[in-house]
Formats: structure tokens, sequence, C-alpha cells
């Protein structure tokens, strides 16, 4: 088997030595387990160690010591034709609340890298549904006020900020929206107030700035996230995660971005690429790789072996368990 062949790497069945064999000895522990499973009320990880499930997109849940926190929860996953041709940016916003309920665990907190609906979508339900803290843009946070969530539970930032919770250290990272081959994005803006209406399709979800988050483990890894795939170079400059969450590029309108993004970490040991799934189809494994012609997992990993040839490439599959420490 091909230690880059996404679309057979980690099946359910031998997940942890797939992996393992794919990272090296030592570089990471694997918890083996049947993926699609939402995790036991008291599965608590101690000590300093972090495991993840990957949610699709750039979705993450990340549990540490007794705390749960999502990045960029998308779960409800509805078609708007974004894959088939028939793009409709008048698809009505749609949540599915039992899917989310499966897997979203029990988080406290909830970071949003930007406010596109496959970033943020899901995240008014969350905050609804558990009372999780909302760190995200202005934008953000306007948006989850029209939806009806308690401002109280909203924290706006721009990227600089050190936040200490317990069990993480969250440090909020300004960064960039990808471009299309236009040089343009879908949706761009921002939310200069919480909107008269509340929010009612894809098309009144803007991007509202981007962001990046490292969250530490006090006392253990440190892990990098991104939601889209382009970065503010000296913004991400000496944060040297020992994992990096990178979102592929839908198109080469960024200037010799893997290598860049790369170097400007610090050459993580360890870099899984997301944003590469068909994120408009339900969570099955193995995913979908919806690249087409854009670059693909395989061709990424090809790139950052270039610059960086001892980091580990881990393509994920969903709701897999991975855990760092």
């Amino acid at each position: 088997m091909s230690a880059l062949d996404r679309r057979r790497f980690l099946r359910t069945a031998g997940a942890g030595t797939a992996l393992a064999s794919l990272l090296g000895a030592g570089a990471v522990g694997v918890v083996a387990a049947t993926a699609d499973t939402a995790p036991a009320a008291d599965d608590r990880l101690s000590g300093t160690t972090a495991r993840l499930h990957w949610l699709g997109t750039s979705g993450w849940r990340l549990e540490a010591g007794g705390t749960t926190l999502l990045v960029d929860p998308y779960l409800s996953r509805y078609p708007t034709g974004l894959f088939t041709g028939k793009f409709n940016p008048t698809t009505k916003l749609t949540v599915k609340g039992d899917v989310i309920d499966r897997h979203m665990g029990d988080p406290s907190l909830v970071l949003v890298t930007h406010s596109h609906w496959d970033h943020f979508n899901d995240v008014p339900y969350i905050a609804k549904s558990t009372g999780a803290r909302v760190v995200g843009t202005a934008s953000t946070v306007y948006l989850a006020q029209a939806m009806e969530v308690d401002t109280a539970q909203l924290s706006a930032v721009k990227g600089g900020e050190v936040f200490d919770f317990p069990d993480v250290v969250v440090e909020v990272v300004p960064s960039l929206h990808s471009r299309n081959g236009n040089y343009s994005m879908a949706f761009p803006g921002t939310v200069p107030a919480p909107p008269a209406t509340k929010p009612a399709t894809i098309a009144d979800l803007p991007e509202g700035d981007t962001l990046c988050f490292q969250v530490r483990v006090k006392g253990g890894p440190a892990i990098f996230f991104m939601g889209a795939s382009d970065f503010a170079e000296r913004a991400v400059a000496g944060l040297d995660p020992d994992v990096a969450m990178v979102a592929l590029p839908s198109s080469s309108a960024t200037h010799d971005y893997v290598p860049r993004l790369i170097r400007a970490l610090g050459k993580p040991a360890t870099v899984v690429p997301v944003h590469w799934d068909d994120f408009e189809v339900p969570l099955k494994n193995p995913p979908v790789d919806a690249t087409g012609e854009a670059m693909g997992p395989e061709e990424f990993a090809a790139k950052v072996k270039e610059v960086a040839p001892d980091t580990k490439v881990v393509v994920p599959e969903y709701l897999t368990p991975y855990t760092f420490g």
C-alpha cells in the first residue's frame, strides 16, 4: 500500500498500524478506534496529550485533559452545486442537528477561522446547544449574534491575542483567505454590525477576514490550524508548531505557497493536509478527493518533502483518532 494513497490509507481496521508505519516509530501515538463514533462522556485524556478527530473540510475536534474544543466544525455538509459545476449562491443554510450532536462531543470552545458557510454554518447551533465560547473575527461575532447566540459567549479577535484556557493556550494568528485562479474569492467582505435580518443563504455569510489558530496543550504539543490556503508569512514565522493542519490551495494564485509556509512554520514534525475533500457529501471513509486539477494530498506531500525531508505527512480520514503527546 502506498503510504500516501488517500483512498486506501487508514481504513478503520488497522488504522494505528498504517499511521505508525507512515510516521515512523515514536513520532506520534495512535489510539486505535472505530471511525464514525462520538467520544464517550467519561473518555478523558490526562496529562499532556492531544487527541484529534478530523471533521472534514478544515474542521477538527481536539480533546486535551478535560477540555474539548472544535475548529471550524462543519458537519451538516449539504449540496450547493460547488463540485458539480452548478454552484447556487442562494442555497439555503441548513443545519443537521442530529449529525452535529453525534460528532461534536462536549465542546467548551469553538475556534472559527472565517465566516464562509463551510466553516461557520454549524457554529451557532453548537454554541446555543452547548454554551461553548466562540472565538472569531468581529464579522463572525456579528453573524453569530444575528443567529441568536448569546453575546456573552462570543469573543471577537483580530490576531495576536493569546488566551489561557483550561488545558490549552490558544494563540490567534492574523491570516488571509485563499484566492481562485482569477485572484479573487467567493463572498468577500466583512460584516460591520449585526445584520438586521438573520442570515438565510450561503451568500449571507461572507469571508469576514481570516484567522489561523495555534493551540498548545499545556506541557504538550503545539498544533497549528488553518481554514484557508493563504497566510501572512511574517505572522506565522516563529510559531514553530509540532503539528500543522495545512489547507490545500485551490489554485496557484499564491506564490510558492507550500515551501514558503513550511519554512515559515519551522518545518513542523508532522503536517496534515485539510480542505481537500468533497464537503457536500456525508462523512464516510474514504474521503472523496475534490481537488480536481488543483493540488491534491499526494502532490502536496511531495512538495512538503522537497523542503522538509524529515517532516511526516499524514493524510487523514474522517473521525479517526490521532493522538499527539
